[in-house]
């Protein structure tokens, strides 16, 4: 489904009325710090015209999900709609990247990132818009799924931009709208960075990004200092000496060390770091050999480690490094090839921006406004734009209704995380609250 051209001009001036008044008020009230129950009212009224164009939207992506620098489509849509908005877009940053650009006279640069990519595993929702996508992953054809959730920041983001030009009297300065690739890899920020994304475009004043999960829709939750883990990803061959499963003997079984592996290296996190501290190690991957009654030459291991601490990350990797050796050693097999990958470090939000934002949370949404216990476990590569030097707000939105989440705290059945084959998130209300979120955590830096 789209809007009209003239139902979406007749929003937009509807839009203009609300926020503006009369231009003496306007000149008397947005010199002050914004209005924030005027300013949602305002986006909200908005988006009663403009969301079934979203919920479209996320729709299709949803339905069409790309893997990681394989996101032509989903990125060349994006660039459609914020071209149509009059963004100056150029795409192919870092790949399959795009970055948007809408100057609105002098003021801060400001950033607004979302991800484009998915998760090679197959849906299993059941939801009329599922995706049945498939891409090679690996050297092999595999189903494609937006069990992370990207469609729901995609939508969002293009919903903020949409937001913010139609309020374009009421802030000054640049908005630097970033479609990012392979997030999911943990690779594609520093693809975009490496690709001059700040030299060509400029260095953001500040940057913002949100992310969704399995809390209840309409919440919003912050966090300054540390908001997610470390990772670092790993990729072990364990070499051996092939040969008939009857006589073992005669060789060296590779899929034996490996197993070995999978359970000593988790006397690492239990015996060698403190108790207090977080730390994860994680084997998703074992490929080797063909049949049962053949022992394989090699084993191919893969895994994620996650940490907040960096004396612990180093103490996990050093510790995997070590029991890899050790499992070989103890074989009579070739040392292992080791291969650490895919590392990126937390992402640590900036006290003042959060200062800043947290109250305009709070008077939006009220008791929905919601400070973060602890850092998620989950990992970002968000924090290359952070470590670049953009001081910046990463925060969270819920997906579910809210009487399931409290169905399943009470000990009902459990929610569907993001990264399960069944997440699935209530489009309206989250796009809604996605798009409020956004648009009031970025006109509040750069309200005139």
């Amino acid at each position: 489904m789209t809007i009209s051209k003239s139902a979406a001009a007749a929003a937009l001036t509807t839009l203009a009325a609300f926020l503006l008044g009369t231009a003496a008020a306007t000149a008397t009230a947005w010199a002050a710090p914004l209005d924030v129950p005027a300013t949602k009212a305002a986006i909200d009224h908005l988006l009663d015209t403009t969301y079934p164009h979203l919920d479209a939207l996320y729709k299709d992506i949803h339905a069409h999900p790309e893997l990681g620098f394989q996101e032509n489509a989903t990125a060349a849509k994006l660039a459609k709609e914020m071209r149509a908005l009059g963004f100056d877009v150029t795409e192919h940053v870092g790949q399959t990247g795009l970055v948007a650009i809408y100057k609105n006279s002098p003021g801060p640069l400001v950033m607004v990132r979302t991800e484009l990519d998915a998760l090679p595993m197959e849906e299993k929702t059941g939801l009329p818009y599922a995706s049945h996508a498939t891409q090679m992953w690996n050297g092999k054809e595999t189903p494609v799924d937006h069990s992370c959730g990207h469609d729901i920041h995609m939508t969002s983001w293009v919903g903020t931009a949409t937001a913010l030009v139609a309020s374009k009297d009421k802030w000054s300065g640049t908005l630097m709208f970033i479609a990012q690739p392979a997030e999911e890899r943990v690779a594609g920020a520093k693809a975009m960075l490496d690709d001059g994304l700040f030299k060509r475009f400029g260095k953001p004043d500040m940057g913002f990004a949100l992310h969704d999960g399995p809390n209840a829709y309409g919440d919003v939750i912050y966090r300054p200092g540390i908001e997610s883990s470390n990772a670092d990803s790993f990729e072990f061959t364990f070499h051996g000496r092939g040969g008939h499963g009857s006589e073992p003997n005669l060789s060296i079984d590779p899929v034996l060390i490996a197993s070995r592996f999978v359970v000593d290296v988790q006397s690492i996190v239990s015996r060698e770091k403190d108790p207090a501290a977080f730390g994860v190690i994680t084997v998703g991957s074992i490929q080797g050999g063909t049949a049962g009654n053949i022992i394989p030459d090699n084993v191919v291991l893969r895994g994620t480690v996650r940490s907040f601490d960096q004396d612990v990350r180093k103490k996990l990797l050093a510790g995997i490094a070590r029991t890899a050796n050790a499992e070989a050693a103890m074989a009579g097999a070739p040392p292992p090839d080791l291969r650490f990958t895919e590392s990126t470090d937390s992402v640590v939000n900036d006290q003042a921006l959060t200062d800043r934002t947290v109250p305009v949370f709070k008077a939006a949404f009220g008791e929905h406004a919601k400070a973060m216990p602890h850092p998620i476990y989950a990992s970002e590569d968000y924090s290359e734009f952070v470590k670049a030097g953009v001081p910046s707000l990463y925060f969270e939105i819920g997906v579910y209704d809210p009487k399931r989440v409290a169905a399943a705290k009470a000990g009902g059945p459990p929610l569907p995380n993001n990264h399960s084959p069944l997440f699935a998130p209530v489009p309206e209300p989250t796009i809604r609250t996605g798009v409020e979120a956004m648009t009031l955590a970025v006109m509040n830096v750069m309200v005139r």
